[in-house]
């Protein structure tokens, strides 16, 4: 059995592995930041570029969907052409979206650079988490390592509405996109002058999988933005939902058979990762309740300007990084995932909880930042282990596409929250209008709109609770095992 000292000396990047770190989270947060920091744009950009209410939406889906829907297929692009040439790629390619993007003059471009960042960001995003569990092969270093990874994944969203803040209102709704450009170019140079190219000599494509996988997974994803739109009975999000999950069938079906499946089916049936990938699936559909509403409801109901929202989730963002940069390092090695990520997890739904006491003039130290605090030592705990456990164990040729599937929850995940929740929301304001006294009154509709938040965190809470009880019946004390016998953390 090969040793995991052996391992580590054998890595070629193990003495530049605290400087490729630094790349590898740049990239991170470029994509985590873009999926906040444009929604505090758009109203801006809507503004100053003239289109309709009903085309907005697009600026968000267009990059949903493309993400969404490549994901698998662009991790393992990077098992098979290389990570190295893959992730810089990437950011290349996303660089230039984002410069596209922040040019745009009016519809149209804009729609084309966000489809554009989604596809990149679909090469990128695998690229970079399967770079990170290649490069750490020392247990403890590991641990530290994917803590950092994480605390970036959790916290960057929250740090996305400080920055747009501070971008829209100082310089302009273009800077939201041309801001990735400083984190891109530093990284693409660190990248080329310090990764080191490998690539499978025996690399085959699953053409009737990619194409299977790619077709389901937009279906899914256009499903749910539909959904939000459109409404749950619509006869389009009816329609894509069921040829979703007839695609997706079918793609299980397709890599059970062939000989070189896009996703072989021992990466998702073990039981830590499998667990890993149903914890963040969950856990992003309950955080949507946290930034979605919340940002609402400091803007609109307390009438916090852009940036002292930003201020607000700081607190969160702190204790995420926390129990993230802890976890890995000091739980998981010593207990496994099961007891950590069961808490993180009860740890966002009593967080859910205490937000469902706000009011219309309820002060942000009494009931705001408790809840953030609650939720962040949560998220940071399952963030960390999630991202670790769910890369853990499986050979090179199958880290792009595991790290393609920890990426894929999430961004499924939120697609769902997104859609549910907010049709959640909805029902909550209208049912209290219904059973008002004045319902016309602006201090209805203030009292209505705090009633959707308080019954779409309780949802929240609920999906938090469930996934609890989830991972702690699926994850296990003794981590995956590795493709050569090797375990990697605590049995």
């Amino acid at each position: 059995m090969t040793s995991i000292a052996a391992r580590t000396h054998d890595n070629p990047h193990h003495p530049r592995r605290w400087a490729i770190l630094a790349i590898l989270g740049l990239a991170q947060l470029m994509v985590v930041l873009d999926a906040t920091i444009v929604n505090i744009a758009l109203p801006s950009a809507q503004a100053d570029l003239g289109f309709s209410d009903d085309l907005r939406q697009w600026i968000i889906t267009a990059y949903a969907l493309a993400f969404g829907s490549l994901l698998l297929f662009g991790g393992r692009l990077s098992d098979l052409l290389g990570r190295k040439w893959v992730f810089t790629g990437g950011l290349i390619g996303f660089a230039a979206a984002s410069a596209l993007g922040g040019l745009a003059q009016d519809f149209t471009v804009l729609v084309t650079a966000r489809t554009l960042q989604g596809v990149f960001g679909a090469l990128l995003a695998p690229a970079a988490l399967s770079l990170l569990t290649t490069t750490f092969t020392d247990p403890g270093e590991r641990g530290k390592a994917f803590g950092i990874y994480g605390a970036i994944a959790g916290g960057g969203g929250a740090l996305g509405l400080l920055l747009g803040g501070v971008l829209t209102e100082y310089l302009s709704w273009r800077w939201c996109l041309w801001v990735n450009l400083i984190l891109a170019i530093p990284a693409a140079i660190g990248a080329v002058v310090l990764l080191v190219h490998s690539r499978r000599g025996d690399a085959h494509l699953d053409l009737p999988g990619t194409i299977t996988s790619v077709l389901g997974l937009l279906a899914l994803v256009y499903g749910f933005a539909n959904a939000q739109t459109g409404g749950w009975t619509a006869g389009l999000t009816i329609g894509l939902l069921v040829a979703a999950a007839v695609l997706l069938v079918i793609f299980v079906l397709i890599e059970r058979a062939v000989a070189h499946p896009l996703l072989p089916m021992r990466v998702v049936l073990d039981r830590n990762r499998g667990g890993s990938y149903l914890g963040l699936t969950l856990a992003s559909m309950a955080l949507f309740g946290v930034f979605l509403f919340l940002t609402y409801y400091l803007q609109t109901t307390l009438g916090y300007s852009p940036i002292a929202t930003g201020v607000a989730f700081l607190p969160m963002i702190g204790a995420i990084m926390l129990t993230a940069t802890t976890s890995t390092a000091i739980l998981l090695p010593r207990i496994g995932a099961r007891i950590p990520t069961a808490a993180g997890l009860f740890l966002g739904a009593v967080g859910m909880v205490l937000f469902t006491q706000i009011g219309v003039d309820t002060a942000y130290a009494t009931h705001v930042l408790p809840g953030l605090l609650v939720t962040g030592l949560g998220l940071g705990l399952v963030f960390a282990i999630a991202f670790e456990v769910g890369t853990m164990g499986v050979g090179p040729r199958d880290a792009g596409v595991a790290s393609a599937m920890v990426n894929t929850t999430q961004q499924v995940g939120g697609s769902i929250g997104t859609a549910l929740l907010s049709t959640v929301f909805a029902t909550g304001v209208a049912s209290f209008l219904t059973g008002a006294a004045d319902p016309d009154t602006p201090a209805a509709h203030a009292q209505a709109a705090v009633h959707g938040y308080q019954v779409a965190f309780w949802w929240s809470a609920a999906i938090f609770l469930v996934a609890a009880v989830a991972c702690a019946l699926l994850l296990t004390r003794a981590l995956p095992e590795h493709d050569d016998g090797v375990v990697h953390g605590a049995g």
